[in-house]
């Protein structure tokens, strides 16, 4: 089988980086070019001095990005937009990783960006990248727009619930804890140096963009609302999301596990964690560090309707570059799981 051929713009970020670790290993996978103008010229690990001696690539202008099978889009956010006829000419397939095509509804796009968007006639084009929800579309897909990572860690603890409507759609309440490497993105702190993660104590109350994502995703039928927080903590990668939500009906342990079982028995990359004893009972996102899993949990309050949902990622990874190349795989045709295999470390 020939390799198919790959291109990064934008390869300098920490999203960039692991993109380019993971496609170094993937088996039908040949790398191009990785762009950043700031190093243009110099070796990739200039950048990602984990990949010393792992590659001889060089970052190159995106001025000379050439035609490649796939291009991989890891640039700032608004960036692709504004050049994304361009990049079509340099590739029949594109996988953008920034927000700019996420949304396929141009009025939820400017309340949650305060713009408006530069190509809205594009937005239909992109799938939107959780494959647990669009697998299917992703498989004839020229074009697909990776979710963000609060957006990937909510929904995919939500969707069973809402899918079902067994709780109140306009009753969600999420308080989300990230890492730095998020942090810097998500609250406008340095994103480049993971060694002052424990500097950072950033708080977003309110009007967090990603949740434009959860209300598009989560609309069954019913009026969605959803108050979301997020905050950053002394951690460098993760997301923990804490969700409380309300159910219409009484319900017990095994008929949340059903639903959640019948939404993600077969799934490859979400775990149902829920433990009676031990020290991991309930998701814990140190423990899914660069891997592509999301760990779901859950637990109902005795004396109320309210059930708390827990679910965790690696916000580079099911959050950015993992979920990118999952949905890569299963738009060429191959096992999901290839270059993914990784399940994390334990002790951490």
């Amino acid at each position: 089988m020939s390799k198919i051929q790959v291109s990064i713009a934008g390869g300098s970020g920490y999203t960039g980086g692991e993109l380019l670790r993971l496609l170094l290993f993937h088996p039908h996978v040949e790398i191009c070019q990785v762009t950043s103008e700031r190093l243009d010229g110099k070796p990739v690990h200039k950048a990602h001095p984990n990949l010393r001696k792992q590659t001889d690539l060089k970052f190159c202008s995106l001025s000379e990005l050439k035609e490649c099978d796939l291009l991989f889009l890891c640039l700032p956010h608004g960036k692709a937009m504004q050049q994304i006829n361009e990049f079509k000419k340099k590739a029949e397939r594109i996988i953008d990783l920034s927000a700019d095509f996420r949304l396929n509804d141009t009025a939820l796009y400017e309340k949650y960006y305060g713009k408006k968007h530069v190509i809205p006639e594009l937005l239909n084009d992109f799938v939107y990248g959780i494959p647990e929800l669009h697998r299917e579309e992703m498989r004839s897909a020229k074009y697909i727009s990776s979710a963000g990572c609060n957006a990937t860690t909510t929904i995919l603890g939500l969707y069973p619930l809402y899918k079902h409507k067994v709780i109140y759609a306009d009753q969600t309440v999420v308080e989300v804890k990230v890492g730095s490497s998020e942090g810097g993105n998500a609250f406008n702190a340095s994103s480049h140096h993971p060694e002052r993660a424990g500097c950072v104590r950033s708080f977003m109350p309110a009007g967090h963009r990603h949740v434009a994502e959860m209300l598009q995703e989560l609309n069954f039928g019913e009026p969605v609302k959803i108050h979301f927080s997020a905050t950053s903590i002394d951690m460098i990668r993760g997301v923990l999301a804490t969700s409380h939500v309300f159910l219409k009906n009484k319900m017990e342990d095994k008929d949340i596990w059903k639903i959640y079982r019948t939404e993600y028995g077969n799934e490859p990359f979400i775990r149902i964690v829920k433990e009676r004893d031990g020290i991991y009972r309930y998701p814990e996102p140190k423990l899914l560090m660069a891997s592509n899993y999301c760990d779901v949990g859950f637990e109902i309050d005795p004396h109320s309707n309210r059930l708390i949902v827990i679910s965790a990622i690696d916000n580079l990874m099911k959050g950015a570059a993992g979920q990118a190349l999952q949905a890569f795989n299963i738009m060429s045709g191959f096992d999901e799981k290839t270059g993914l295999e990784f399940p994390g470390l334990h002790p951490v």
